[in-house]
């Protein structure tokens, strides 16, 4: 038979191991501050360009009509 040593022993060893795959994290999360921003897009160059875009096929078809 096994002895109470061997037991006490066993019984100490699967503790151990036990022990040596338990893990514990504590994670704190501070407050997340959120500040407004403030950005400034430039749109004139596309409008602008959209623009002679638009008035330039009018031209165009008030020339042609002048022609003809």
């Amino acid at each position: 038979m096994i002895s109470k040593t061997a037991i006490t022993w066993l019984a100490m060893a699967m503790f151990w191991s036990v022990q040596g795959c338990y893990t514990h994290h504590q994670v704190e999360v501070a407050p997340v501050e959120v500040k407004p921003i403030h950005i400034t897009i430039d749109v004139n160059v596309k409008v602008d360009k959209a623009l002679d875009d638009f008035f330039g096929d009018i031209d165009k078809a008030a020339e042609e009509a002048g022609e003809k």
